[in-house]
């Protein structure tokens, strides 16, 4: 029995492994596009370039220009070299806590911190006098604090 993989497995393990980062993007807010130029980097042996991914997922180059700015600022995808000087190629981070921490950094610790603001804007509004609406947003505030000492911890748990 060979160990080589068909065009015919690889195609479908392909599009399933494009399907699964699509459907996680989803849930966690991101672009179907973020999770298929993920997908492609993640399953695919050989880095990629701009062009590569385009022609792969039938993309467009502004969509996926976009797509790669966001991984690189996730730290999700890095550059490598090619065998092109003219070209820049891509690989995927595999290391869950790279993929993890980047977007604590980028997409949760912001919303956090805006969050801070909002809660406060809401406490100076007149609704001190009703205790159901003060508790509503000192439990927002709870949840918020919360978070901001779990997203530490889950941080050091990925790295071990």
């Amino acid at each position: 029995m060979s160990s080589e993989v068909s065009v015919e497995e690889l195609d479908v393990l392909t599009t399933q492994v494009l399907e699964f980062f699509s459907d996680t993007v989803k849930v966690l807010g991101l672009p179907k596009s973020v999770g298929e130029l993920y997908g492609l980097l993640f399953i695919t042996k050989e880095a990629l370039s701009l062009d590569d991914m385009v022609e792969r997922l039938s993309m467009s180059k502004g969509g996926a220009s976009q797509g790669l700015k966001m991984l690189r600022t996730l730290g999700a995808v890095r550059e490598v070299e090619g065998l092109s000087g003219r070209k820049v190629f891509y690989e995927a981070d595999v290391e869950l806590k790279s993929l993890v921490g980047g977007f604590i950094r980028e997409e949760i610790r912001p919303h956090l911190d805006s969050a801070k603001l909002k809660i406060e804007g809401m406490r100076v509004m007149g609704i001190k006098e009703d205790s159901f609406y003060m508790d509503r947003v000192n439990k927002l505030d709870k949840w918020r604090k919360r978070a901001g000492l779990v997203l530490p911890i889950l941080q050091k748990i990925l790295r071990s």
